[in-house]
């Protein structure tokens, strides 16, 4: 692993006595020494050029300017958390429209497939060029993801845009996290990111109830509204990114870039080559052709036993093998360098994400339905159950980002987060029948703020601590990678057993009276909602709701056992060396 070597004179951070201190001397102890520039897995690295004009910037501006860039990227973080929380509480409703509503988890997936096809060319993007060059590029898409939200009229262009805004909603939250990173110092990033995701503790519950009035007078200006708000505040991001890299060049701390001297047609086969087009095709491909079957089982003949079936998971895998392979021995620039891939401690932070995120979104998708029909609440009300995540997690992550600046340790955090989450999701087995107090299930989504938002953090500045500068970003967009596949698996999960449980259910425990309505109570949340609470109907739809959660939350609690096993074996990387340089958070 490398390590940045940086010059403590002119840095600013919040505690500098720590920053000269040796690494651990111990080379017995199981800390991962992280090596600095001038080992030989880093010293054949030329620095990047983003990864040139972010240390310039670092280097150029003021302490004001560095707290106007945060306060810019806590606004954006408020506006994409606002949306976020405005669509999730929208999005079963959108569906119902459309006759859709167990499609929510396929749509999930699908975004999060291509959301994590586009972290690695992204962190492509913003080490070669500029970070205002890949956030630009990711607003856009976003933008234009709102706009088509607000215009669809069928399920195929909600689908596509809620794949573009994902896309650029995923790169753009990303290139703040890489812009957090350069200006923050690695003891301090845990800190810097409860800053940046703080606003979860505004928007939370202001969320589901603008959703609900949006619902009320036409659902369509919530997203039509936003793709006039997101860019007004997100364009002087780009203005501040751009002053600072001109105060580096009139400073003479970014040499003028030299001509490359190359042919078009040699830039172009020059930047193939860079982004690894080959490698982000298998990519891509094999993640969609493996995960959506267990979406769409049942268009096939004979279900999960139909040899359609069975064939796109084989070739599904065998695309991801070669998607491996290339990295590992065909790929000029891979993705990451090797020494980062082979790392225990990324590694076993990035199964540690897939592990959270298969837990979380196996039983997710549906949850605010499940909300409204088991629970009888509003859409309002819901949403503010869902949230509870986030505001407890948005206030404690700045206690887990203080403790690990003080200690310079993190995973010992691991050894209490991990039972607390499980403990979460388990009681909700229980907690999830009919007729149980909404309470407990509040009590549940309690402990798992406390420990999944630390978690978070804890992969994030393990993965950090473990690269240099020069490849932060790029092992950032590989613990991403690992959630969004970690995220479309869950959804998979949560699809396939939606599909497989629910209607059955239904079958079994619906009156024969309403029986004749099972395929429209299956695809409508208004439908299911129209019933009385307390009526055989209503109460038929409340036990399959209940059904498909226990085996939704079954899932979810076992995938966690392998965890436990990734934190065991994870390293204790010290964070008192200094990784970024210059007026620092």
């Amino acid at each position: 692993m490398a390590q940045t070597q940086t010059s403590a004179s002119g840095s600013y951070n919040l505690d500098n006595k720590m920053d000269n201190q040796p690494a651990h001397p111990d080379a017995k102890d199981p800390i991962e020494n992280v090596k600095h520039r001038d080992s030989d897995d880093a010293s054949e690295e030329p620095m990047q050029e983003g990864v040139k004009q972010a240390e310039a910037l670092t280097m150029s501006w003021t302490k004001k300017s560095l707290g106007l860039a945060y306060a810019l990227m806590f606004l954006l973080y408020f506006i994409n958390y606002f949306q976020q929380s405005i669509s999730g509480s929208l999005d079963p409703y959108i569906t119902s429209d459309f006759e859709s509503h167990s499609l929510v988890p396929l749509i999930h997936v699908i975004s999060s497939v291509m959301g994590a096809a586009t972290y690695m060319p992204l962190a492509k993007i913003l080490n070669l060029f500029d970070r205002w060059v890949g956030f630009a590029l990711m607003l856009a898409l976003a933008t234009l993801g709102l706009i088509l939200t607000a215009s669809c009229n069928d399920l195929g262009t909600y689908c596509a845009a809620t794949v573009f805004y994902s896309i650029g909603y995923a790169g753009m939250t990303f290139a703040i996290d890489v812009i957090t990173l350069d200006t923050s110092s690695l003891r301090n990033r845990g800190l810097a990111y409860a800053f940046t995701s703080s606003p979860n503790i505004i928007v939370a519950y202001a969320g589901p109830n603008v959703a609900e009035k949006f619902y009320a007078k036409n659902w369509r200006w919530a997203y039509g509204a936003f793709a006039i708000i997101l860019p007004a505040f997100a364009i002087p991001m780009v203005f501040v990114l751009l002053h600072a890299k001109s105060q580096a060049k009139k400073k003479g701390l970014l040499p003028p870039k030299v001509p490359s001297g190359r042919t078009p047609m040699q830039s172009f086969w020059h930047y193939v080559v860079e982004f690894d087009l080959l490698g982000t095709f298998l990519l891509t491909a094999g993640l969609v052709v493996f995960l959506l079957p267990f979406n769409i089982h049942d268009e096939f003949a004979k279900g999960w036993g139909s040899a359609g079936f069975t064939a796109m998971l084989v070739v599904g895998v065998v695309l991801l093998v070669l998607f491996a392979v290339n990295e590992r021995y065909f790929a000029r620039v891979p993705f990451l360098p090797w020494h980062l891939v082979r790392s225990r401690t990324v590694l076993a932070a990035c199964l540690l994400d897939v592990c959270y995120d298969v837990s979380y979104y196996s039983w997710a998708s549906y949850y605010t339905s499940f909300l409204q029909v088991n629970c009888g609440v509003s859409i309002a009300v819901a949403g503010y159950v869902n949230n509870i995540f986030d505001v407890v997690s948005g206030v404690w992550l700045f206690a887990i980002g203080y403790m690990i600046h003080k200690t310079c340790r993190y995973r010992w955090l691991l050894y209490w987060i991990l039972p607390l989450y499980i403990l979460g999701v388990g009681l909700m087995i229980h907690f999830r029948k009919p007729d149980q107090s909404i309470g407990y299930l509040i009590m549940c989504q309690i402990f798992m703020a406390f420990s999944g938002g630390a978690l978070i953090i804890v992969m994030q500045v393990a993965v950090l601590a473990s690269s240099d500068h020069n490849n932060a970003a790029g092992a950032l967009a590989f613990l991403n990678v690992f959630g969004n596949i970690g995220a479309a698996v869950g959804g998979s999960i949560s699809s396939a057993v939606w599909q497989s449980s629910f209607p059955q259910a239904l079958a079994k425990y619906l009156p024969a009276d309403v029986l004749p309505d099972l395929d429209t109570i299956y695809e409508d949340l208004t439908q299911q909602l129209s019933y009385e609470k307390g009526s055989a109907a209503r109460y038929a739809i409340e036990v399959s709701y209940a059904v498909a959660q226990r085996n939704m939350l079954i899932a979810g609690t076992s995938i966690m056992a392998i965890a436990i096993v990734c934190a065991i074996v994870m390293r204790d990387m010290k964070l008192d060396r200094e990784q970024t340089k210059g007026v620092l958070f």
